[in-house]
């Protein structure tokens, strides 16, 4: 497979037709090396328009939906990011090169791990990875955006909790067959506003609050 080819058709042909247009956007993904953050047994379909099986019942998301979450973020040069579910570590190298610094957490050892050594192929991404719980306390109120990878059956109030003001939060909310893709931006102590951008499906974050069953 010649990967820069097959990179930048996924770029031109995928990413841009989902109107992802920010040329900052456009430029780090197709200079992150998506091949290297796949699993090997998924190597051929790297630049694919599917979800990929990565384990513990997760998946690398579509590169179309990642290019709508970079977008949406609009990450700047001094951004404090935090992402809620590294997965393979491709999110966090794409967020990496856009913004100022980058913490990842997973509650997955072999995550976090595994994302580590991805990020070799780019070594000019930072990210700090650390394998804990999301729910597991609060988060400290320190970030300029935030990223939930995996979705919330109910929104947890938690993730806009810990935005500055001013900063950004994508979150994927609600049960399959249709999730709400979420921005969420905070524009005081006390106010966010919310703002629906799509419909998509994800897998659920693991431990997510789970709504209840209904029962005849």
């Amino acid at each position: 497979m010649n990967t820069l080819a097959a990179r930048q058709q996924m770029v031109d042909q995928q990413i841009r037709s989902w109107e992802v247009l920010d040329p900052r956007v456009l430029d780090v993904m197709s200079a992150v090396p998506r091949e290297a953050f796949v699993p090997a047994a998924y190597r051929e379909l790297a630049f694919a328009d599917t979800p990929l099986p990565i384990g513990f019942g997760q998946s690398m998301l579509a590169p179309v939906l990642q290019g709508r979450i970079l977008q949406a973020l609009g990450i700047g040069a001094t951004d404090r990011v935090l992402e809620v579910g590294t997965g393979t570590g491709y999110l966090s190298a794409c967020m990496s090169l856009l913004g100022g610094s980058v913490h990842s957490i997973d509650i997955q050892p072999r995550f976090t791990t595994d994302a580590a050594a991805n990020l070799r192929a780019m070594p000019q991404a930072r990210v700090q990875f650390e394998t804990r719980d999301a729910f597991a306390g609060s988060l400290p109120d320190e970030y300029d955006v935030i990223a939930v990878t995996g979705s919330l059956p109910i929104y947890d109030a938690r993730f806009q909790n810990a935005l500055r003001v001013g900063g950004r939060l994508f979150v994927v909310v609600g049960v399959a067959p249709v999730m709400d893709a979420v921005l969420v931006r905070r524009v005081d102590d006390g106010e966010w506003i919310r703002e629906s951008l799509f419909e998509t499906v994800i897998d659920p974050l693991i431990n997510a609050t789970a709504p209840p069953a209904f029962v005849f």
